[in-house]
Formats: C-alpha cells, structure tokens, sequence
C-alpha cells in the first residue's frame, strides 16, 4: 500500500493557532469499526496492521513534521464565554489530497494536548463509536459532516462515571476550522492581521473562486451563512438534535462537527433535549435554528475589525430566509408535493408537525409510510395510532390538495421511499451496539453500520433495525461525555 501523502497547510500558515504534540498510544490495540466508504475518499486505503498501529498512535504517521499539532480556539459554551478551549482530546496528523478534494485527518482520544483543561485526552468505546456512527449515518442522509473512518479500541483503562476502556475515532474533515478560531484570534489575541491570515487562508483553501478583498469576503461570509442554514434544514427534517450547539463546535464549512449527546427524534417532540448537562433546554430541537442565527451573530461580531458590518448585516438578514427555502425545498420533496411558495407549504409542514406532535408519532416511520398512501385512500397507516385523529385527517384533506395531478401512483409511492429513510441512528440502537462492543462482539456494529449506510432501501435482513424503539429507551438523554 502506498503510504499517506500529508500536508501541512494549516500548520505552516497558522502557527499562532496551534500546538504541537505527539500521540499517547493505546498500546495494544485492534479494529473495532472501519467505513469502507470513508476509506474510498483516501483511495481506498484497508485496515492493515501497519496502519492500525499508526491509528492507535503507537507510532507516527510520516506527515513531515514528525509530531501532529492541536488547534487553539475559543467559542460560546451554554451562552457562556470562554476565552480559551482548543482540541483537548484530539490531534491533527495533516492534509490529505482525496479525489473529492482534500480532508484533514485526526486522532480523536489520541491523549493530553496543552488544551486538555485537566482531563486525560482520552475518548472511551462508546463515544468514539457513537461519533463513527453518527458521522457515517449522517453522510448517508445526505446531510453534511466530518466523516469517520475507523475506531480503534484498547484494554487501557480510563475513568469516567466507571472505569471504561480508551479508544480512537479517526476523523476525516475537510476542515476543523470552527466559528471559534475567529472569535479566538479576534478576542483573546486582539491581531487583525492574524484574523486576516485565517479568513484569506479559509478561502484560499476552500472557496478559491472567491478574491481576498472586501467583495470576496462579504461573499464568503454569505456562503458560510448559507451552508449554516441548509445544514440546520436538513438536521430539522430529518430530525436529528446535535445537543451541543456551541460557537466552537460549528464548522465554518456547515458541516455536522463533535459529536457528542446527539440524538435522532423517535417519536416527534419539537421540544427534544438530548443531553442531560443541558438543563435550560438550550440545544433542545425546536430551538436549533436561533441558535444557529445567534452563533452566526457571535461570528459577525469577531469578523467586523475585517468585514464591513453592513455585510455582515446582509448576510445575517438571509439566514432566516435561506434556512426556509431549504427546510421546504428539503420537506416538499419528502412529501412529494409540488412547490407553492414558502409560505403555504411551510404552513402545510407546520400542520403535520402539530398533527406528529400531539399523537405521539414516530417521526421517521411516519414519514415513511407516505410511501403507502395514494390519492383515493380514507383511512391512513397511522390513522389507529391517533389519540387525535382529526389533526391528522384535517392534514391529510389539506395536503391532497397539494397532489392534484399526480398520475403515477406507483412511481410517486417509489419516490416517497427515495426520499424518506427507514433506517435512522436510534439512540437504542447506538446504546445496543456500544454494549455488544464493550463485551466484545463487533456484529451488531458491523450490521448496523450497513443498514445505515443505505437508509432508504428495503433491507429485509436488517428489518430489526427499523423497529421503534423499546420503552426503556424512550426518552433516552446522554452526557457530554458520550
């Protein structure tokens, strides 16, 4: 196999934005989990023992420095300031150039870096799995995300609530620039010319079409309010919770980044909270896209010493339009509607989610079964699940309106399972896994990772994973250590 090719663009440009480290290694080690889809953006690299002994961090990859760097930023936690956070568990190796352009990678659970604040750098079984779950389940959304390319587990002991094993998640981004490196450089180092250097070194990287003067960069920051607002849309619709919305776990690129207590709706309840540490409800579901405005807002504020503030005033009055045309563009195609406007359709949305949320529905079986339904049809799949079935039939009777037209039942019926999953990462399933791991068993992670990575197909061998959730897992809520 031909070995890794590493760049170093970040480190040669920002070097006031970093550490370096080296890697504490599991020691002993094994595969637990490998994305052969991840591994294609790598060229289809295999889990050789070489490789796994580089992943484990027993030994380096050869990147030209001969140590990997941590990243320092800053960033907003529960509303909350802190000036100073960084990458405390995890540590970059480099650039590698891929086919669909370039991603970093990094060892996540790696060990201390000087941002560590007390803790041991180190990441346990279940939340590096869940984080390569999750990431892989989302890509296969189509919803943007760092990517996971492998875990790698141990038998080296750590402690949190009990005593658990180390592991490592290695993570594929095409970049781990997050809304709090500005918000670092402009307030704790106070340099405009290094805020300069990051925003010309983000754009070079990832929007060379864009010119590094006031036009190019009153455009980026649209592009970055944009792809903020679609990723928020399609979270919404398909009803997943992130849990930790902070400035320094938003990418710069929109792309889903640091999993931790996340959470996918089983039954719909816009007011879902997936982590227990948040108290105040703060991340909780139907609260995601203000947040996501009020941390564009904390960005503006570090960009303005560069960007014109009517820019950043423009681009901030788009992001409530965007994320709706978005949402509905995203939802009309899940209900096989024609569009309208945004206006009538997202009232249409509005109502089923009203209609979802007072009887208690599962969100995406739901959404699943529209696959069922044809023009003529009275009596609904869901109708006997109904405490309020009239919310449901009044919807219906409104949203076939919308249908008039339709000729091809068969291919509109086909088209519903095209756009509306049956396979989704339940936290039950996530926790049922992450168990089976932990004793030793990789099956159900293996199996489990298939269904997942073809969410819209009929897979009759993995029709257990379509099941609702048991009681003991409804309402399931995990910390910030997962």
């Amino acid at each position: 196999m031909t070995a890794l090719q590493f760049k170093q663009p970040f480190f040669n440009e920002l070097p006031k934005l970093l550490s370096p480290v080296l890697p504490q290694g599991l020691g002993a080690s094994r595969w637990i989990a490998w994305s052969d889809d991840a591994a294609q953006l790598l060229g289809g690299i295999k889990p050789t023992a070489s490789l796994l002994n580089q992943c484990a961090g027993n030994q380096l990859f050869d990147n030209g420095l001969g140590h990997y760097f941590a990243q320092v930023y800053s960033g907003h936690q529960f509303g909350g300031y802190s000036p100073q956070l960084g990458d405390g568990r995890a540590m970059i190796v480099g650039s590698l150039q891929a086919p669909e352009g370039a991603f970093e990678m990094s060892l996540k659970g790696a060990g201390i870096t000087p941002y560590s604040r007390h803790g041991d750098g180190r990441a346990v079984l279940r939340s590096a799995l869940r984080e390569f779950l999750a990431s892989e389940a989302l890509h296969h959304l189509g919803i943007a995300t760092t990517r996971a390319l492998a875990v790698v587990g141990s038998d080296l002991s750590v402690w949190r609530e009990t005593e658990e094993t180390a592991a490592i998640t290695v993570r594929l981004a095409r970049s781990h620039i997050r809304f709090g490196h500005f918000q670092y450089v402009t307030h704790g180092l106070q340099s405009k010319p290094q805020l300069q250097a990051l925003i010309d070194f983000t754009i070079k990287q990832h929007y060379p079409e864009l010119t590094l003067d006031s036009q190019g960069y009153s455009a980026w920051f649209a592009k970055v309010v944009d792809s903020t607002a679609l990723m928020i849309a399609k979270w919404q619709a398909f009803g997943f919770t992130h849990g930790v919305m902070n400035t320094d776990n938003m990418s710069i690129l929109g792309d889903t980044l640091d999993y931790g207590p996340f959470g996918f709706l089983d039954r719909y309840d816009e007011d879902f909270v997936c982590n227990h540490s948040d108290s105040e409800s703060r991340y909780s579901f139907v609260r995601q896209p203000g947040v996501a405005l009020w941390n564009l807002q904390r960005l503006a504020q570090a960009l303005a010493p560069i960007i014109a503030s009517d820019s950043l005033v423009s681009g901030l009055d788009s992001f409530e339009p965007r994320l709706i045309e978005h949402y509905v563009t995203i939802m009309s195609g899940r209900l096989g509607m024609a569009r309208h406007d945004n206006d009538s359709d997202l009232e249409l949305i509005s109502a089923l989610m009203r209609g979802l949320q007072a009887n208690g529905l599962d969100y995406t079986r739901t959404m699943r079964q529209l696959k069922l339904v044809s023009h003529a049809d009275k009596q609904l799949p869901w109708q006997d699940d109904c405490v309020q079935p009239q919310l449901m039939s009044d919807w219906w009777r409104a949203y076939k309106t919308r249908l008039v037209g339709v000729d091809d039942w068969d291919g509109w019926q086909a088209q519903r399972q095209r756009t509306n999953p049956k396979y989704i990462l339940r936290n039950y399933l996530a926790q049922q896994a992450i168990e089976e791991a932990e004793r030793g068993n990789l099956e159900m992670v293996t199996s489990l990772m298939a269904a997942l990575q073809n969410p819209f197909d009929e897979q009759t061998q993995y029709e257990q994973y379509a099941q609702l959730p048991p009681d003991w897992a409804q309402g399931l809520v995990l910390s910030c250590s997962s």
